[in-house]
């Protein structure tokens, strides 16, 4: 930097020998040659030190490496939307199980190991890293722990995933990554937030994190007995009044008290979580914690589901020229054996097959409905009982009902682009992805008045929704969505607004990015 200033001087010193023949002019533009010169430099460093705000996901899941629900597609879409900006330094940590395909883990860079410290026990906690889209994604690797099928669903689920947020913290100095938030997803990273502000409270370098939790389904909420409190979660009795509920462990109630902010995935679901219906029995901590709580509404991939470019469609289409939807509907039909007629509507739902999915009103009117000129399509697996039920009504209407006992990516696709109507009649639902999937296709979706579906979904804007949980309700509103279907033109109109409103992570990226800074001030 001296080089530089000095050759400044220099040049413009000639230069005032040159243009001015006064000693005193000579003096004073060389000196102030060199002033303006330092000034400009001084200002580059400025703009070049500004840094980002480090931000970093603990989550259980996220694509593209591991999916078992909506939570993973919110983790790996928004972390790649908050990624875009300038502003932030994202980071991602998750298990590595052994369903992470070997394709992907052989990209994986090993960065090192340690030991990690979890009540009695001491154990071995490899670190990989990946980089994608511009996210930083690190894996916990524990073979004790995550080499088994799937994700959830043992009995040592507590133990699993309590080494999981232990590592997150003990990983920070290796990875030399101290967040400014620390933005846990779900029970199974409450527990990084819970020891944020209790064991690892006392360390200078931890000391100014901030903690966002955030609540995607209230109803899982991390039980477990009192007994396990020390030895099982390393949690001691000074503590035991952040985790203690009911008698019991509840690893969602400890996050809540210990974060600075918590959330949820859509501004309707943050009210209704303070009520006893919905709130799984944990309405008098959010209440009490009300002033902590926000709701952002989720997004979609909307390149990912993109109906002028997804290569498992029979047929590509604009929101501008539906002409070809009309070849997706006749493909479905006979992929699924249904006769091709393309004036009978296809009511289509993709779901899991569990009651709070609205299953229960389904079932009621299901064949009342099937009387009519339809044809219904059922995507999903979930409980026995209705997976059953559907399997049988298949067989007793072959002509107008298809049953796809299965979790199916490509079919999914093709029942989205390939419906006229999509049906979510949910009893409860904290954002839901499908109807904004069906939106992107221009499929028009109907749904019940609740959580994220009453944020998504506009009457005759978007879709159709009802407001009670009552299957002759919605019934009356799935005719209704089939009178308007004859209209060709009007019911075209409604296709194009719904294939047009805006589900891309873009607009909650901004949102999250406020609150990110709101913590931070």
């Amino acid at each position: 930097m001296a080089t530089k200033t000095s050759s400044e001087t220099t040049k413009n010193k000639t230069a005032a020998k040159t243009t001015v023949k006064t000693a005193t002019t000579k003096t004073a533009t060389a000196k102030a040659a060199p002033k303006t010169a330092a000034t400009r430099t001084v200002k580059k460093t400025v703009v070049k030190s500004v840094e980002k705000k480090k931000i970093l996901f603990v989550a259980s899941e996220a694509t593209p490496f591991i999916q078992t629900g909506g939570l993973a597609e919110v983790i790996g879409s928004l972390s790649k939307a908050l990624a875009a900006n300038d502003n932030l330094d994202v980071r991602v940590v998750l298990p590595l199980y052994s369903d992470i395909k070997k394709s992907d883990r052989d990209k994986f860079s090993y960065i090192g190991n340690i030991y990690v410290h979890l009540a009695w026990r001491n154990q071995y906690c490899g670190i990989f890293e990946y980089v994608k889209d511009g996210v930083t994604f690190y894996f916990i690797d524990n073979e004790f722990y995550f080499k088994r099928p799937g994700c959830y669903g043992y009995f040592d689920d507590g133990e699993r995933f309590a080494f999981f947020s232990r590592s997150v913290l003990e990983i920070m100095p290796v990875i030399n990554f101290y967040p400014d938030i620390m933005h846990c997803h779900d029970w199974q990273a409450a527990l990084a937030a819970i020891y944020l502000k209790t064991n690892y409270c006392f360390r200078p370098e931890y000391q100014f994190i901030r903690a966002l939790f955030t609540i995607h389904n209230i109803e899982y909420q991390g039980w477990y007995s009192l007994d396990l409190l020390s030895d099982l979660f390393d949690i001691y009795g000074s503590y035991q009044y952040l985790v203690e509920y009911k008698n019991c462990i509840n690893l969602m109630k400890g996050a809540i008290e210990c974060c600075e902010r918590f959330s949820t995935v859509s501004p309707r679901y943050a009210g209704e979580i303070k009520e006893e219906y919905f709130a799984h029995g944990l309405d008098p901590i959010v209440r009490k914690n009300h002033f902590k709580l926000s709701g952002i509404l989720n997004g979609i991939d909307d390149e990912g589901y993109n109906c002028e470019k997804d290569t498992h469609l029979f047929a590509n289409y604009t929101p501008d020229d539906f002409s070809n939807k009309a070849l997706c509907k006749k493909g479905l039909q006979k992929l699924l054996g249904l006769p091709q007629k393309a004036d009978t509507p296809i009511i289509s739902m993709v779901s899991r097959l569990v009651s709070h999915k609205g299953l229960d009103l389904v079932t009621t009117v299901i064949e009342e409905l099937l009387q009519d000129d339809v044809q219904v399509v059922i995507l999903g697996t979930g409980d026995a009982h209705f997976e059953g039920f559907f399997s049988d009504l298949a067989r007793r209407y072959p002509d107008k009902f298809s049953a796809n006992i299965a979790f199916n990516g490509d079919l999914s696709r093709k029942i989205y682009s390939g419906s006229d109507i999509f049906l979510m009649p949910s009893k409860s639902e904290p954002c839901g992805l499908s109807q904004m999937i069906a939106c992107r296709y221009g499929t028009v979706p109907i749904v019940r008045e609740t959580g994220g579906l009453y944020d998504s979904i506009k009457p005759l804007e978007n879709g159709y929704t009802f407001a009670n949980y009552n299957a002759h309700d919605m019934l009356y509103v799935i005719r209704q969505a089939v009178n308007d279907y004859k209209n060709k033109e009007e019911w075209k109109e409604l296709m194009y607004r719904a294939a047009t409103t805006d589900f891309s992570w873009n607009r909650s990226a901004k949102l999250y990015e406020a609150l990110y800074f709101d913590m931070l001030k």
